[in-house]
């Protein structure tokens, strides 16, 4: 195997989202993949396969679950196999459990990746009280899906200073919780990702739920392209589009360092 560290949705070192990459000619056993990825305890590890040509298989895990779906580490997948120099064009094809990702190297050396539009709708039985999850109650709407509550605060502010308790937030009947706010200046709508129940107590910049936050943020803002950025510690800046049943993730990444 190679392995690689990567810092997604960034072009800096140490900021955006980190992720291991493993590159395997075949899949290691699921028990040795989930230990592998509790022990360096990222968000996601990425084990990938090339399959033929331009197509890989791409698994990825969380310290503690195989995820079903993550966008930082397939951004780091492609940018690893970019620089590879393994890819025969400037488009992969990676797919997983239940889907496929089209991943596109563009001029800049940012990568667009198409993900399947994930739609949240508006929650009227709330089974927590959000004062007590986040230390804060200024919040305006609650939606959810499958896997995850998103809360919409009522400025970006809130987002910035909510102080999750993450003890209680493992409790909720949910994978993660999610806040976003609009946002004035150079972004449109800021957010932040806490799924603690799967060993990721903050996600530092979280691809998957911008494929919800397209949804909901096309509806309110009235717009299909839009700048988004999440102030976690490590900060990161994602462009997103949607455009009918997809969404368009555009980031960088670096390779901070890797090992043969």
């Amino acid at each position: 195997m190679s392995f690689y560290l990567v810092d997604s949705f960034t072009d800096d070192h140490f900021k955006g989202n980190p992720a291991g990459v493993f590159i395997v000619d075949e899949f290691p056993d699921h028990y040795s993949m989930q230990r592998l990825a509790n022990y360096y305890d990222w968000s996601e590890i990425a084990f990938v396969r090339h399959l033929a040509g331009d197509r890989y298989c791409i698994r990825w895990f969380s310290p503690l679950d195989e995820a079903p779906l993550c966008g930082h580490a397939t951004l780091a997948a492609a940018h690893v196999i970019s620089k590879r120099g393994t890819s025969h064009n400037d488009v992969m094809t990676f797919e997983y459990n239940t889907g496929t990702i089209q991943a596109r190297l563009n001029q800049d050396s940012s990568i667009t990746m198409s993900f399947v539009v994930k739609p949240i709708h508006k929650c009227s039985d709330v089974p927590f009280s959000v004062e007590e999850i986040l230390g804060i109650n200024q919040y305006t709407e609650i939606l959810k899906d499958d896997l995850i509550y998103v809360i919409v605060m009522k400025s970006s502010d809130d987002v910035l200073n909510a102080v999750p308790n993450f003890e209680l937030i493992k409790k909720i009947d949910a994978r993660a919780i999610a806040i976003t706010a609009s946002q004035n200046g150079a972004f449109d709508f800021s957010s932040r990702y806490f799924a603690p129940k799967v060993g990721i107590y903050e996600d530092p910049v979280c691809g998957s739920m911008h494929c919800r936050l397209a949804y909901y943020w096309r509806t309110v803002l009235g717009k299909t392209r839009f700048k988004a950025y999440q102030p976690s510690s490590r900060t990161g800046v994602l462009g997103v589009e949607i455009v009918d049943n997809t969404v368009n993730l555009t980031g960088k990444a670096v390779i901070v360092c890797e090992f043969k």
